[in-house]
């Protein structure tokens, strides 16, 4: 079964509203069993909504939309597909009485303008949305469906969760050419250390014996490449597990991670099975690692904190980097960096830490430590690590390649 998502809003165009819903429900479609053929970005406009429409039914059995379904004049959703449908708006009492509930307390928000909310097309079938006033909306062309949401990140998400999701299964269930249908299956693998170009070669001989319904993409970024394997529908689980291992296999010098996990929560996973902990110390991240480490749930469990010493007077009085090595190495140095570690596992009492000093540039190079240079330490229990790398020209990208490399060597520490 083949979908496509159409986000629809001028925000989206003009760079003012990031689309990370499309991103998180193709994962959740693919989870489902479902191919997401394409992804398009629409204004809010009705002759571009229709003509969207139109070619995502011609291509697709399930359509499904987010955004443009809000009370105001510029959401324009609801009365295009009224109008493309050929039906006309009701008022439906349990969406009514939804919103009575929803803002009970704040008698300010049920206006004329939030009575337009409980007006729904009359051909639509109506799913119940929990945490917004915008009806979740399912329409029928012949024997393909639409489904509509809101755009806001959380509602859509608690949306397809709770119904969306669950709808789509009963329509696979209904099909019968897809009575029990190979999955949609993706394995991914993470290694590093070796170029692109390398591992392609490498893999060269792979790619010619596999089967033509399993797909192999490079995926690089800040240092390091996912290898992904795909089989839409053409491939049993066993024989996917089979052509897996053998990649696994070839690669296995340069292998992180058999699975797609970020690196971040792989290096929590390890603390925690270990009862350990982990600080961090940053200049030239700024804060970057700090919130990677804390950014997903249960990281209280082995994350203590950062000490973020951008300036040489930080690191002199909070982490006891002596004045010397400053003056003598600067701050961007293997002994900097070293005592940066060791000061922030010692003040916060930590088994493991981490530290960070470099040029992020566009400003700042010398000839000996031009932009890009970035000194990383790993504090471990028994020893401290130190290594340089020259991680680019931008500041962006010299930023987040050092968290990665930061990472990727705790991550190898630990499951030393």
């Amino acid at each position: 079964m083949r979908a496509e998502i159409i986000t629809i809003g001028d925000e989206l165009l003009i760079g003012q509203v990031v689309d990370t819903n499309s991103a998180w429900m193709a994962e959740q479609l693919n989870a489902n069993g479902v191919e997401l053929y394409q992804i398009t970005s629409v204004h809010d406009d009705k002759d571009h909504i229709v003509a969207a429409l139109d070619e995502a039914f011609g291509r697709a059995d399930i359509v499904l939309t987010t955004g443009g379904l809000g009370p105001t004049k510029d959401d324009i959703t609801k009365l295009v597909l009224c109008d493309y449908f050929s039906s006309h708006l009701i008022e439906d009492v349990h969406v009514r009485a939804h919103i009575e509930r929803l803002y009970r307390d704040r008698p300010d928000v049920l206006n004329r303008l939030t009575a337009t909310q409980w007006q729904v097309p009359a051909c639509a079938e109506i799913l119940p949305n929990r945490v917004g006033s915008a009806p979740l909306m399912v329409f029928r062309k012949g024997d393909k469906m639409l489904a509509c949401m809101p755009g806001v990140p959380y509602e859509m998400k608690i949306a397809m969760e709770e119904q969306i999701l669950p709808y789509i299964q009963v329509e696979i269930r209904k099909t019968a050419s897809l009575k029990d249908p190979r999955p949609i299956i993706h394995r991914t693998l993470q290694v590093t250390g070796i170029p692109e170009s390398s591992l392609a070669i490498l893999l060269e001989d792979y790619e010619n014996s596999k089967p033509e319904g399993l797909h192999l993409a490079y995926l690089p970024k800040d240092g390091i490449i996912r290898l992904r394997l795909s089989s839409y529908g053409e491939l049993t689980e066993e024989a996917m597990t089979q052509w897996f291992a053998q990649l696994k296999a070839l690669v296995a010098g340069y292998l992180i991670a058999d699975t797609d996990e970020p690196l971040e929560v792989m290096l929590g996973r390890l603390l925690k099975a270990q009862g350990a902990t982990i600080a961090t110390a940053e200049s030239c991240t700024g804060g970057k690692l700090a919130a990677l480490l804390n950014k997903h749930s249960g990281s209280s469990e082995f994350y203590k904190g950062s000490v973020i010493a951008y300036a040489n007077e930080v690191k002199q009085a909070v982490l006891n980097v002596d004045r010397e090595s400053l003056e003598k190495y600067g701050a961007v140095s293997e002994q900097v960096v070293a005592q940066m570690a060791s000061g922030v596992k010692r003040l916060l009492n930590t088994d493991y830490a981490i530290a960070t000093s470099g040029v992020a540039g566009p400003t700042g190079g010398t000839p000996d430590k031009p932009v890009g240079t970035v000194w990383i330490a790993w504090a471990t229990p028994e020893n401290i690590y130190t290594e340089c790398f020259h991680l680019g020209k931008l500041r962006e990208q010299v930023t987040d390649r050092a968290c990665m490399k930061a990472l990727v060597r705790m991550v190898k520490e630990m499951k030393k």
